[in-house]
């Protein structure tokens, strides 16, 4: 049985306590490897690395930052065949999907926040030749960095990336769920010889390891849970660091009549079911105008039947696995309340086995669920699986209104040839990321987060660069040389 390791001070170390965790593939329901349960005293140690780090790392030059991050993005690039064949493994999503977007997007963010860094200016005033101000923007410390399970590794980056880049040394928790390829990382870390101590990656339950991180580090990322989430703001608060929350959504999809009709069901297809729906961004509820219902209806629930749920390593498999066995329960039993609730299953609803060696797995079929309530919980609530609600409505009024009328406000896409229409919808809901005739089109340098209860702060490009950095203004007084 393998047993992964603690990754310290450039060592890979077991936890002090010499206890682990069970890993599950949920593409078989097996466990395959052991995770560190790590405690607070193995995370002190890690950042007690990443404090004596810090001292040269945070003063070392942007180019110096630089050399070494595109050395670990090539290092990625070179062992991507065995991250993507281990993120599918440990996830369960498609080999495919981990070949086109998650494992190809970590070596991207390394190198993306590589070449930001070294065009990251300040800003100066001039007081009318009396004084000149400057601001620098220096690195913190210690960045705790915290990751969920559904884009293990893909999210992990995202996060070390920046902090690295702006001179902070970091210590890690992957998700307990999904630890495998965090672990592998850190192996490439070590194989390149990367400073020791700058990235530090510590294995465990959220409770423990991830609350120590989080008392510990000196600035605070997180993406998972809204309920975490609010434990993790709670306690950054009081200690009045800074911190940074992904959070949940339950984001809609409208879809106005003489938008284009074939572009929108394909789009909503893929907005509901990719990654098994298991994207904080995911099209869950999705608004058809009424003229329009019907024939989307029939369209969508074409498209959908046509999606084959599968073997991950077969490429023809459009979904794979739940992540796992108590996330699969927990989908099923929300559309059972859905269906109390009075909603109708017109597609899927139901855990599915497959043959041979992948019996013991975790899969369902997509789900497509109507006659519900914008109130239901199903529409209230992050699933986080592949289930879509569809729902019709009849004006520009009330569907903005239905947009909103929840806790959460991550994104929205919007399908409607009337730019004008657009533009107004866009503006009037409440979500941080909205997309027009599209979804999932992503720029690393916009502003990416979300309002309400989906989190606080925002990431990516000079965003993400700003929260990882203090920001001090210099005041120098110029003498008038007229006093001479």
């Amino acid at each position: 049985m393998l047993k992964l390791s603690n990754y310290i001070n450039g060592e890979f170390l077991p936890p002090l306590n010499k206890k682990y965790i069970n890993n599950y593939s949920p593409t078989d329901g097996k466990v395959y490897s052991l995770i560190p349960d790590s405690q607070e005293s193995d995370v002190t140690i890690a950042v007690d690395a990443a404090k004596n780090s810090f001292s040269s790392w945070g003063r070392s030059k942007k180019e110096h930052r630089y050399e070494w991050m595109m050395k670990l993005a090539d290092a990625v690039d070179k062992n991507a065949k065995k991250l993507i064949e281990a993120e599918s493994f440990d996830n369960g999503k498609p080999e495919w999907l981990a070949k086109t977007v998650d494992i190809p997007r970590c070596s991207a963010n390394i190198r993306f926040f590589a070449t930001a860094i070294l065009h990251f200016d300040s800003d100066s005033h001039d007081m009318d030749g009396a004084a000149l101000n400057y601001t620098l923007k220096q690195p913190i410390g210690v960045a705790g960095c915290i990751s969920p399970w559904n884009l293990p590794l893909y999210l992990l980056t995202w996060k070390i990336a920046p902090a690295i880049a702006a001179g902070n040394t970091v210590v890690a928790k992957p998700s307990e769920v999904t630890p495998y390829t965090a672990y592998l990382f850190s192996k490439i870390c070590d194989d390149i010889g990367f400073p020791p101590g700058v990235i530090n990656i510590v294995h465990g339950h959220g409770n423990t390891a991830g609350h120590a991180i989080v008392q510990k580090s000196d600035v605070v990322s997180f993406t998972g849970g809204t309920e975490t989430g609010k434990i993790i703001a709670a306690s950054a608060a009081s200690q009045f660091k800074k911190y940074s929350l992904e959070l949940g959504g339950k984001n809609p999809m409208v879809i106005f009549e003489g938008c284009d009709l074939d572009l929108a069901v394909e789009t909503a297809v893929k907005a509901a079911f990719l990654n098994q729906g298991q994207i904080c961004l995911c099209g869950s509820r999705i608004f058809i105008e009424n003229s329009l219902y019907a024939r989307f209806k029939e369209l969508f629930i074409e498209k959908t039947k046509k999606l084959r749920v599968g073997d991950p390593k077969n490429m023809k498999s459009n979904l794979g696995a739940i992540v796992s066995k108590q996330h699969l329960e927990s989908i099923l039993s929300k559309i059972e309340s859905a269906k109390n609730d009075g909603g109708n299953i017109i597609l899927g609803g139901k855990q599915i086995f497959l043959d041979g060696d992948l019996s013991g797995g975790y899969y369902m079929l997509p789900t497509i669920i109507e006659n519900t309530k914008n109130t239901d919980e199903i529409n209230q609530k992050e699933v986080f699986g592949p289930v879509a609600t569809i729902l019709p409505f009849s004006s520009e009024k009330e569907v903005v209104n239905l947009c909103n009328d929840v806790g959460y406000g991550l994104s929205a896409s919007i399908f409607c040839n009337n730019i004008s229409k657009a533009h107004r919808v866009a503006a009037a809901i409440d979500a941080g990321v909205i997309w027009i005739n599209t979804w999932l089109l992503r720029d690393l340098r916009i502003p990416f987060g979300g309002m309400k209860h989906s989190g606080f702060g925002r990431e990516g490009g000079k965003h993400s660069l700003e929260f990882f950095t203090e920001t001090k203004n210099v005041c120098v007084k110029i003498e008038n040389s007229e006093n001479k």
